[in-house]
């Protein structure tokens, strides 16, 4: 049994306790070979589909968030030249607002300015009808006053109408004449 034991130890020391055994490295190849026939016909076609298809997915939304992007840019610019085109129509219409209130004030001034014109044109007008009326109402009492006392210095009654209203005339022309040699 010694020898048998001798023996033994004579074997494990002239074997690399690092190496394998011949049989374990063919069962293990063997096994690896058909292991990597599965995973090579069956895993990997499916986890190449599955990133393929993650792939396009990403693809795809990329290819969304660029034309979503280009929209909104597109949007944007829209957006921009609406504004700045409602900002020139106000500009506009603020304009033509200010043009038509000037308009507007300016014939209201015309306006008011012929209607003061008119009315200041009547006042004339009825101040100097007024006045004839009085200096043909007054003409009318100085006259009958006037030969009323030229009757009682003369102490002849004046009753020749034409002769009378020469005398009145010619009164009243002397008097306007002395008022006017006076101012």
């Amino acid at each position: 049994m010694f020898n048998a034991v001798i023996a033994a130890a004579a074997e494990t020391e002239t074997r690399n306790p690092l190496l394998p055994e011949l049989y374990d490295i063919i069962w293990s190849g063997l096994i690896f070979v058909v292991i990597l026939f599965f995973f090579w016909k069956l895993v990997l076609p499916r986890m190449q589909k599955l990133l393929d298809e993650r792939a396009e997915a990403i693809e795809g939304n990329i290819a969304k968030a660029d034309d979503a992007q280009r929209q909104a840019e597109a949007a944007l610019e829209q957006y921009t030249a609406q504004l700045a085109d409602a900002r020139a129509e106000a500009g506009k219409i603020r304009e033509v607002a200010r043009a038509d209130g000037q308009k507007i004030v300016a014939e209201h001034r015309e306006l008011a300015v012929s209607e003061a014109a008119r009315v200041t044109a009547s006042a004339k007008v009825q101040i100097e009808a007024e006045r004839q009326a009085a200096v043909v109402s007054l003409r009318s009492e100085v006259g009958t006053l006037a030969i009323d006392l030229a009757s009682g210095v003369i102490g002849e009654s004046l009753t020749d109408d034409a002769k009378a209203s020469a005398i009145v005339d010619r009164f009243l022309a002397d008097l306007e004449a002395s008022e006017k040699a006076a101012k």
